[in-house]
């Protein structure tokens, strides 16, 4: 099957290097491993491209630069215009494929054009979170475009629970409207050597510290902004006894803020921001880690967070925060520790507890890995996203 790919959002590169850029690459990535033939049409590329998806054919419509707010808006409407007008004279497509964008009705109109269904890809209720976050001038012509979209979608997939809630609510009697999970790919992450005699071999080659006295390393993955809570895990981390190593993966508009209260809390040489950095080396960072954190604070959360399938196909136990989807998706597995997202006390104890027990590191790292590869495979995931187009076109 033929694939269009279509990614409008001008603050998603599609060789990005933040979670939705992965996101992309990864269903991508599904997509052609399940045997289908994708074409990506964007508004935006960026740099970090992964070797596997080199011969990816991408064709990308450029934002004119400079433009305030307002103007950005009314200038993606006439892009999605261009777009659609660009696909759907080329043709030869079976299937569009959408990730839901702000003033973006081109699945819509590819879809009627071709006469092949559109499924959409919804992540977050854009509207109130462009609103709430970073500013929405053309409100109406949101709504219009959202409204349009949702309806040519022969299937809506959505992220979460919460996600799905606000589309069914807003824009009732859709077609259909399901909810399929983020996952991971489990070949692309895998866990390091949990052997202690092999780190410490590697350590001597290398001149760093042995793995049995090296300190306790504590990793966090993700964009730096406030609803991440990069800042409670940092307030956690000062608390802790005994030797660790915190390591923040990833940047953002809190950076320096969080530099800041890094050195507040004097943690000194214990911590160390590697900024962002591109997909293809996040693997190697996440093996390094003996405790991995999703510290979201309190507050709706509608994610389907990616860390934590990262973290779980690493084979890295996990401390998360009790909101939105994480309790379903680690009860029962011994994956991991929930927290309050209104306690860094509680945080601060469940680090400790790990930091203090080698052995429960690496009985729940075990189960993390096990769980990834039974229950979170992104093949699994874009197979379950495509099936009742295959059963229909077949």
């Amino acid at each position: 099957m033929r694939i269009a790919y279509i990614l409008l959002d001008p603050g998603i590169g599609i060789f990005g290097t933040k979670g939705a850029s992965v996101h992309a690459q990864e269903v991508i990535r599904a997509f052609r491993s399940l045997g289908h033939e994708v074409t990506v049409f964007c508004t935006r590329t960026d740099d970090a491209m992964p070797g596997d998806l080199a011969d990816l054919e991408v064709v990308r419509l450029d934002l004119p630069p400079g433009l305030d707010r307002g103007c950005r808006e009314i200038a993606l409407l006439r892009v999605s215009d261009l777009l659609a007008d660009l696909v759907a004279t080329r043709g030869g497509f079976d299937l569009v494929y959408e990730r839901y964008s702000l003033f973006s009705t081109a699945g819509a109109t590819i879809s009627d054009r071709l006469g092949v269904p559109l499924i959409l890809e919804v992540n977050a209720p854009l509207i109130e979170e462009q609103r709430t976050h970073r500013g929405l001038v053309h409100t109406e012509h949101a709504q219009r475009s959202t409204a349009a979209s949702f309806g040519q979608a022969a299937r809506i997939v959505c992220v979460s629970d919460a996600v799905a809630g606000w589309v069914r609510r807003d824009y009732p009697g859709l077609a259909e409207v399901v909810v399929v999970p983020n996952g991971v790919n489990t070949d692309r992450i895998a866990p390091g050597s949990t052997d202690t005699a092999v780190h410490d071999a590697d350590a001597a080659v290398h001149g760093t510290a042995p793995k049995s006295s090296a300190p306790v390393r504590i990793g966090f993955v993700g964009t730096l902004k406030p609803w991440h809570g990069t800042d409670r895990l940092l307030a956690a981390c000062a608390d802790l006894d005994g030797p660790f190593h915190l390591d923040i993966v990833g940047h953002g508009p809190e950076a320096e803020a969080l530099a800041a209260q890094a050195e507040r809390l004097r943690l000194g040489a214990r911590i160390t921001f590697h900024g962002a950095l591109a997909p293809a080396d996040v693997p190697a960072q996440l093996r390094r880690f003996d405790i991995a954190v999703a510290p979201y604070p309190a507050g709706p959360n509608y994610f389907s967070p990616l860390k934590i399938y990262e973290y779980l196909a690493a084979g890295v136990p996990t401390v998360a925060s009790r909101v939105g989807s994480i309790p379903e998706l680690l009860a029962g597995t011994d994956a991991g520790i929930l927290v309050a997202p209104d306690d860094i006390a509680e945080l601060t104890a469940a680090l400790q507890t790990l930091l203090n027990d080698p052995a429960r590191r690496t009985r729940m790292g075990q189960a993390a890995r096990a769980e990834a590869i039974a229950r979170h495979s992104w093949e699994s995931r874009c197979r379950d996203i495509l099936a009742p187009v295959l059963v229909e076109t077949a």
